[in-house]
């Protein structure tokens, strides 16, 4: 192992551990000492780094609160507070939300759905730009403290990025920053439709994040509030049970088992990472 602090080679595995059990190392060059986790994300943890991944994980996915958390997991003998769930949210939604974004780079439809949504930060309305296909997949999210031009060509390059291809049509509402936005970011050839009824899936998709927000009772930061939003959109479309239009939806135990496997991917992507 290399390391960390001066990238030398000539390190060797001492015969002692950290006591979470991580392996420590020593350096022939620079004299120091480090384990497994110095210089990652997981370094100065004082709680395994599965249970600190499923503890934002679930604070992502379920309406659980921050105490909630702490209680639940003090009844299976770990001990950390409320503040300590922050922190963690803090430090890993950025990077389990960039670790699936990566993962679906390139398989986005052609045919795009986007809207804005209300997300109150500090008292004060917000604007989340989301986008789906037409099979109801994430294409991108992003949080803007303003609704205009500016912002709609700033989500759309974002979505251009994750897609890698520019859509064959875009359906909005009817704001009226969106053509020039989709006209001078994806291209003149872009069919663009304005129909509110044409773009009720995208309407119906903003259920996911409201009801996951409502009990959040608002964020404190336009950073917290984008921080959470992506995280949260990036992991209800990697456990989305349908992927295509009119796929058959599998009985509960082959949803389950799905589930399973999909969650035991993420987490050894996240503990590789």
């Amino acid at each position: 192992m290399n390391c960390p602090h001066c990238a030398a080679t000539t390190t060797r595995e001492l015969m002692k551990t950290t006591q979470l059990g991580y392996r420590i190392f020593h350096c022939a060059v620079c004299r120091r000492q480090f384990n497994e986790r110095t210089g990652t994300p997981y370094n100065y943890l004082e709680v395994p780094t599965d249970i600190v991944l499923l503890v934002v994980i679930w604070r992502l996915r379920y309406k659980l609160s921050l105490r909630d958390l702490a209680e639940m997991f003090l009844e299976r003998g770990f001990e950390f507070t409320h503040e300590a769930v922050r922190e963690w949210e803090a430090r890993f939604a950025s990077l389990l939300a960039d670790h699936l974004r990566s993962k679906r780079k390139g398989r986005v439809g052609r045919s795009w759905h986007a809207d804005e949504t209300y997300i109150k930060v500090r008292g004060v309305w917000k604007y989340l730009y989301r986008a789906i296909d037409r099979d109801g997949n994430l294409v991108d999210s992003m949080l803007s403290e303003k609704r205009d031009m500016d912002a709609a060509k700033r989500f759309f390059r974002r979505a251009l990025d994750v897609a890698e291809q520019t859509p064959e049509r875009v359906t909005t509402n009817g704001h009226d920053s969106y053509p020039r936005a989709i006209r001078e970011t994806l291209g003149g050839e872009v069919t663009h439709r304005c129909n509110k009824y044409l773009n009720n899936r995208i309407e119906q998709d903003h259920r996911g994040i409201k009801q996951r927000y409502y009990p959040t009772r608002g964020f404190e930061s336009v950073e917290s509030a984008s921080r959470f939003c992506r995280a949260f959109d990036e992991q209800r479309h990697f456990f989305r049970v349908r992927r295509r239009m009119g796929e058959r939806v599998p009985p509960l135990a082959e949803q389950r088992q799905a589930f399973c496997a999909r969650w035991t991917a993420l987490m050894n992507g996240l503990m590789s990472a």
